[in-house]
């Protein structure tokens, strides 16, 4: 029983698995021109079902009041797409010496570029996450990898405001008539939107086993996932540090939601914009894996993290509260419990 709840809660890293291995097996079903007709079910089927999803399920009227953590937001925001991709451009000019596979490399620039998930802290990282993200993270992609895009700057927009910001604002506006139905019937968004992308998943891996002349060694593949999980470490350490200073002027539950916000890459956003960023390129799928590997890593960090940084937190919160008295932390009391922490993609 253990086990199947287990695969339940899990089902989607399992379902990445599957679809890569079924990629694997019989690629000539994905690939582009095959029956499943990528170039068009993916493309733009795929993608714009999964952010008209995201357009339905985000409460904008949760959003505005988010928006008086301005300063919070602000901090996420430079560290996520200023600082983040920044130091991964530094950290992988010493890499490059390395005889790691280049792709698999570009591919850390590609999940330094991302925005957090839509889902990663709740109303905090819906309010950062989503929007900026469509905007600045192909800019970055271009700024970083601009050689290895075989797609006109003007037609990566194009597609990106046709496939993303056109179903965004439908979705936004079809939740305006049917908000009370959606909140009575609270449909599983997440498991429709981590569906379509398995399918993006797979698509994109069958286009990678069609080609003979790409090859991962494994070497690379391991060292990756060392650097990976070594990132996210001291990420999320640098973040903690920053946001505990004396004159910071966070509030323990912020410095919580800066930790998981501002380290945290979105896989439902970043596998779709690759495919459209990097549409064509033989070398897509190994640029797409150290994404598919952040995903997992950042949940499973996460997990483990979570009573530990809790633990901090409460303990804290206490502090501040016998030091200061109990206006300490009006700002926050339900602290932890608030911000509702939940991993998604």
């Amino acid at each position: 029983m253990r086990l199947l709840e287990r695969m339940r809660k899990d089902w989607f890293m399992i379902g990445i698995v599957l679809a890569i291995a079924g990629a694997k097996l019989e690629p000539s079903i994905g690939v582009n021109g095959g029956p499943l007709k990528p170039e068009i079910t993916v493309s733009y089927i795929a993608v714009a079902t999964i952010f008209f999803n995201s357009g339905l399920s985000l409460k904008t009227e949760e959003l505005t009041s988010a928006l008086v953590h301005l300063k919070l937001h602000l901090f996420i925001q430079i560290f996520t797409l200023a600082f983040f991709p920044a130091a991964i451009w530094l950290f992988l000019q010493l890499l490059s010496i390395t005889p790691i596979n280049e792709w698999l490399l570009k591919g850390l620039q590609t999940v330094g570029c991302m925005p957090p998930p839509v889902s990663s802290a709740v109303i905090l990282t819906k309010a950062v996450g989503g929007n900026e993200g469509i905007v600045i993270t192909p800019l970055l992609l271009l700024l970083f990898l601009g050689s290895s895009s075989s797609v006109p700057f003007t037609s990566i927009f194009s597609q990106l405001f046709m496939t993303v910001v056109v179903p965004l604002i439908i979705g936004q506006i079809v939740r305006r008539y049917i908000k009370d139905w959606l909140e009575r019937k609270k449909p599983p968004f997440g498991a429709i939107s981590s569906s379509v992308l398995l399918m993006i998943i797979y698509t994109t891996f069958c286009d990678t086993f069609s080609n003979p002349n790409i090859d991962l060694d494994k070497f690379s593949l391991v060292l990756i996932l060392v650097i990976i999980f070594s990132i996210q470490l001291s990420f999320m350490l640098l973040t903690f540090i920053f946001s505990t200073r004396n004159n910071s002027g966070f509030t323990p539950a912020d410095t919580v939601a800066i930790i998981f916000c501002s380290t945290h890459k979105s896989l439902t956003l970043g596998i779709p914009m690759l495919k459209i960023v990097f549409a064509g390129h033989e070398h897509l799928s190994l640029i797409s894996v150290p994404l598919l590997i952040y995903h997992p890593a950042q949940i499973l960090l996460g997990s483990v993290l979570v009573p530990t940084i809790k633990s901090w937190m409460v303990s804290r919160q206490k502090k501040l509260l016998q030091t200061r008295g109990p206006l300490a932390n009006l700002n926050n009391p339900e602290g932890l419990e608030s911000l509702s922490i939940k991993f998604g993609h």
